[in-house]
This record gives structure tokens, sequence and C-alpha cells, in this order.
């Protein structure tokens, strides 16, 4: 099972970046998916999830409205639109699966 993050990257506030999550090893198009961060000093916490076919998302008080969770089952892989950024939302972002995690992408909100 792989599952590889990609996309983060330096953003300033108020700007946007893309996540993607490139799934292999397990069947990806019948998995629900989530998508989780970890700031320095804090907890992981999801921040966003979707069902196996994307048409029921759920989302953390502190994203919503902001991030946008998707999926291309096709593709096998896992998007984080991220818009309206927050120097608070600086932190590792995971793609993870309800057994597997990935290694993680930073990122960073700073002007």
């Amino acid at each position: 099972v792989q599952l590889v993050e990609s996309g983060g990257g330096l953003a300033q506030p108020g700007g946007s970046l893309r996540l993607s999550c490139a799934a292999s090893g397990f069947t990806f198009s019948r998995s629900t998916m989530y998508w989780a961060r970890q700031a320095p000093g804090k907890e992981r916490e999801i921040v966003a999830s979707i069902n196996w076919s994307g048409d029921s998302t759920s989302y953390a008080d502190a994203v919503k409205g902001r991030f946008t969770v998707s999926r291309d089952n096709a593709k096998n892989t896992l998007y984080l639109q991220m818009t309206s950024l927050r120097p608070e939302d600086t932190a590792v972002y995971y793609c993870k699966s309800n057994a597997y995690w990935g290694q993680g992408t930073q990122v960073t909100v700073s002007s």
C-alpha cells in the first residue's frame, strides 16, 4: 500500500494550494479517504473526509468553507483544494485510508 502526497509548499495568507494523494495497493475506489494535518506542537487532526463515490464529504470547522476534498477514482487520486489560507493552516498534511497513512507534505502559510 502506498499513499503519496504532493503539492505542498509555501503560500501567502489568502492564497491557495492544491494537494494530491496518489494511492496504490488497495481498492481506492471503494475506500473512504481522509485528509489530516499536524501542526508543530499539536495533535494530528482530521480536516476532511470523502466517501468512496465522492458524493459525501465532511470538514472540520476550522477549514469549512475554505477547503474542498475531492477524488478521481479512475486515477486513484485524492485531492484537497485549499483556499483563503491562514498562518494557522501551517502543518504537515497527510492523506489516509481507514488503515494507512501517507508520509505527509508540508504546507507553510506565511508572508
